[in-house]
């Protein structure tokens, strides 16, 4: 280095540099999900096969949440009463129903949220732009895992990816959030959707 450099290189320390993105920690994240009432976006969808789809969904917490698919797929996905229900929008059939607890999606549907709830988190990370959390129901890992990506200033989720019990991962990437407006419960009651399919 010549005598010039050396003299410089301490002034390089002094201009601005993009902070980086610190951790956001468990506790905060935790605040941040209980503090979501309800949640209209649109989405799209990174299916395990590496089909895309995309449509609007719709959280009211606790315990509920609307995915409703657009062309030319139409499908529906309920879960309202502790139960899931899928709608096929190609078939007759009534829905293909589940408990809500087997899936990991419980996980920030759920009452109360405390990510730092022993063994319930198995990876929290941070890239330089976002902090990844990896969770599990601890009674029930092998139900799968569900990844929450956020971004900071503010805390905001900006994506999922639910890896399911047979090793599937299905990525849902959030748009724009409209958060804590009202909602009917109409959205998310699967028998008056059964009912209104003639099912």
């Amino acid at each position: 280095m010549n005598r010039r450099l050396a003299l410089l290189a301490p002034l390089a320390f002094l201009l601005p540099f993009p902070a980086a993105a610190e951790k956001l920690s468990l506790a905060t994240l935790s605040k941040y999900l209980n503090g979501l009432t309800t949640v209209e976006a649109d989405f799209t969808q990174v299916n395990s096969d590496g089909t895309i789809s995309t449509g609007k969904i719709y959280i009211k917490r606790p315990g509920r949440i609307r995915f409703e698919y657009g062309p030319p797929d139409r499908s529906l996905v309920i879960a309202g009463a502790q139960t899931v229900a899928i709608f096929d929008s190609k078939s007759n059939q009534p829905p293909e129903q589940y408990p809500l607890k087997r899936t990991p999606l419980n996980l920030i549907l759920a009452q109360n949220i405390d990510l730092g709830r022993a063994k319930m988190v198995v990876g929290h990370t941070e890239d330089g732009t976002s902090t990844r959390v990896r969770a599990q129901d601890p009674e029930h890992p092998e139900y799968g895992t569900i990844e929450m990506v956020f971004t900071a200033d503010p805390v905001e989720l900006r994506q999922w990816v639910i890896t399911d019990d047979l090793g599937a991962q299905t990525t849902v990437i959030l748009g724009e959030m409209a958060k804590g407006g009202s909602m009917s419960g109409r959205l998310f009651d699967i028998s008056a959707e059964t009912a209104a399919r003639g099912g």
